[in-house]
């Protein structure tokens, strides 16, 4: 079993939640883990790129190079 969270929605998010609940006939509880999920792993992935971005040894090419990488 997992751990019991409580949260308080906008008036509005919290209708389209249950619109969506009713549509898909998934419970509120899924929607929003698989929501989270997504948004934890976009957070970690924007993490790495930041990270990457501020690596001075990580190499950058322009676009002509990676067009011409990738015989564009």
């Amino acid at each position: 079993m997992g751990v019991a969270l409580s949260v308080r929605l906008p008036d509005k998010l919290a209708k389209e939640l249950n619109d969506i609940a009713l549509a898909t006939e998934r419970s509120k509880s899924f929607l929003v883990q698989k929501a989270l999920e997504s948004y934890l792993r976009d957070q970690a992935d924007l993490q790495v790129s930041i990270d990457r971005l501020r690596d001075t040894t990580d190499p950058v090419i322009s676009i002509e190079e990676m067009r011409k990488e990738i015989d564009l």
